[in-house]
């Protein structure tokens, strides 16, 4: 039997009937579809998604309800913020469950390269469907055809291979019956997943074919959750034993796990110290006895303490990005690494020894190992990381409580949003000097509260992530916090909030330049050159005139979100108070001190100092820079 589509309805239909399942919970794969449409896509792919509709519509479902081949669509207003939204929201299903992504041809499509990227590394699945050049080629060069001399059958698309886990082309119909599922694959494997992208001429879109039935039947990819080798678990039992000062390491992986539980009770047992990385933060209480905080650049004390010291680093879902291993130079030399996770190109990193599996599975099984020898943490080593965490306790309590004058310090308008912010809400940020203030001061209280993205840390991602994580999460309070130079490269997502009457809470901090780069800038001798927002100085030729004249606070209250302005961190409390009784999107705007002060900082980050200049300021920042350099090592 046979059933004769387009491709573009073909598609719509296919992806309505794909499920997941994990630990027994089976949902639907795709929740919906963000888009823009244009002339590549408003014609086949769109009009496949209001065929759904309709015909959901006419078969009695209610709106508001999905019908069984419908795929629910949400207009966004940028395309780059679209696949942000999608990524925040699959981040929040904790990978089971997507959105996909549907752009016009040429710039459509393109301005959805950063977010790919974004996804591939943070590996989350999203699912890009952008247009493309005719397939038949009659029309060429269309309108925002990329010509090469070389080949017709290079586009602008090809730039996302680089940035996809999966891509194809479907240059005709009986293309998609082979690639759509291996797309699928991709998408709900833990260790592959990230954008998958399949682009989709125009013409092909709309051309008809005779499907196979069986397309459309319903199926379930099963999440797994690889259990670890035997000889592998017993040779990291074996490096644990043996290890006087072991700190485990929790990524990201941990938390998309589910692992929470089962960390907890591995560090109840063990007494070993758990580390975090801006991906794992919230998988153990900031309150359990082993949680040290945030480990590398911008990490605590106390977890930089012990990971100086440390003879062994269990490493659970993490990458070991630059950030996490302070460019080298937070791990001791002779540190040796047991590394968890369910990508054997990330455990095999520094030279570990590998357990290739699921983390809720590997920390089961370690703590049942280690439990039949009596293994746990030597008592004087208990009570040095007991004195650690009151010490990077009590530098959290200071840079919470600061007091600024005139404008309030950062932190502690963190330390108000931290108390705002509860175990079942979510806290999104990605970019600028936030994000290092919050990985050594915010006290996460669960797994998902603490949503920082900082694998591409992308400007601008705040905003439309958190409307993805409010469709994830529809009861959690969600706030993005971001500051002024994230939130003027992608706002417009405010309208999607206010049109399709979602409700987050914006906390936008406003300090009129940027404070992380300008700080960066100072200590690597380029004098926070650019890095102010200021009008040009007809004496100097230089941005450092007055200050730019942008009313953020208006601009937001333009798209129809409920703006408040609080001044001071008493009236910043209420205001988030206030927000969370609104029933709609509301914008807090808050300024704070451009220059600090800031929380101290105990670890290092490679970014190279100008080897020659002029500038004394700057030869004196490569001085620094090279004698910082000899810490750096190899794991090996």
């Amino acid at each position: 039997m046979t059933i004769r589509l387009t491709v573009g309805q073909a598609l719509v239909r296919f992806l309505a009937h794909q499920w997941t399942e994990r630990d027994g919970v089976k949902q639907r794969m795709f929740a919906g579809c963000f888009g823009i449409f244009g002339h590549g896509n408003v014609a086949g792919f769109g009009q496949g998604l209001l065929q759904s509709f309709t015909e959901a519509r006419e078969a009695g479902v209610p709106a508001g309800e999905r019908g069984p081949d419908e795929l629910p669509y949400y207009l966004a207003r940028n395309e780059q913020n679209m696949v942000h939204a999608a990524v925040g929201f699959g981040r929040a299903s904790m990978r089971t469950q997507m959105m996909a992504c549907t752009a016009s041809i040429g710039p459509g499509s393109t301005n959805m390269l950063t977010g790919a990227a974004l996804a591939t590394i943070d590996h989350i699945p999203v699912l890009l469907l952008p247009s493309d050049v005719f397939a038949n080629r009659v029309p060429d060069p269309v309108l925002q055809q990329l010509e090469l001399p070389t080949g017709p059958d290079i586009t602008v698309n090809d730039a996302f291979r680089p940035v996809s886990r999966y891509f194809d082309r479907i240059w005709r119909p009986e293309q998609l019956i082979a690639s759509a599922p291996q797309a699928m694959r991709v998408l709900a494997d833990p260790a592959e997943t990230g954008a998958v992208t399949l682009a989709l001429p125009q013409d092909v879109q709309a051309q008809a074919f005779d499907w196979p039935a069986e397309f459309f039947a319903d199926r379930v990819w099963h999440i797994g959750r690889p259990v670890p080798q035997p000889d592998a678990l017993a040779r990291a039992v074996a490096a644990i034993r043996g290890a006087k000062r072991p700190l485990l390491v929790a990524g990201g992986g941990t938390v998309y796990s589910g692992a929470s539980q089962s960390l907890t009770a591995f560090a109840d047992a063990t007494g070993i110290p758990v580390a975090d990385t801006q991906a794992g933060k919230g998988a153990l209480r900031w309150d359990h006895p082993a949680a040290v905080g945030g480990v590398g650049s911008t990490g605590s004390s106390s977890a930089n303490a012990l990971a100086a010291q440390a003879d062994l680093v269990i490493g659970v879902g993490t990458r070991y990005t630059d950030f996490t291993t302070a460019s080298h130079t937070v791990f001791g030399p002779d540190v040796q690494f047991v590394n968890v996770n369910v990508a054997g190109f990330d455990a095999a990193k520094h030279g570990a020894e590998m357990v290739v599996a699921d983390a809720r599975e590997a920390l089961t099984a370690l703590a049942s190992e280690l439990a039949k020898a009596s293994y746990a943490v030597e008592p004087s080593y208990a009570d040095e990381i007991t004195d650690l965490r009151a010490a990077a306790r009590q530098t959290t309590d200071e840079c919470y409580g600061i007091r600024h004058e005139p404008l309030p310090a950062q932190t502690a308008v963190l330390g108000v949003l931290n108390e705002a912010v509860t175990e079942h809400d979510v806290l999104i940020n990605a970019a600028g000097s936030a994000p290092g203030d919050l990985q050594q001061l915010f006290r996460a209280s669960a797994p998902g509260q603490y949503h920082l993205e900082y694998g591409y840390s992308c400007m601008g991602y705040e905003i439309p992530a958190a409307m993805g994580v409010k469709l994830a999460r529809p009861d959690a309070e969600v706030f993005a916090l971001v500051g002024d130079g994230g939130y003027q490269m992608a706002p417009q997502e405010l309208a999607t909030l206010v049109s399709e009457g979602i409700k987050v809470t914006v906390v936008l901090v406003q300090n009129h330049g940027f404070a992380s780069i300008g700080s960066l800038s100072e200590s690597r001798g380029s004098e926070r050159f650019g890095t102010a927002y200021r009008t040009r100085n007809p004496e100097t030729g230089l941005l450092d005139g007055g200050a730019d004249p942008v009313d953020l606070a208006a601009n937001a209250a333009s798209f129809g979100a409920n703006v408040l302005t609080p001044s001071g961190l008493d009236e910043l409390r209420s205001a988030l108070a206030e927000a969370r009784e609104y029933d709609r999107t509301t914008v807090v705007v808050i300024e704070t001190d451009l220059t600090g002060p800031n929380p101290p900082g105990t670890a290092w980050w490679d970014v190279p100092v100008s080897e020659v200049s002029t500038l004394e300021s700057t030869q004196r920042a490569r001085s620094e820079y090279e004698r910082d350099r000899t810490n750096q090592r190899y794991y090996l």
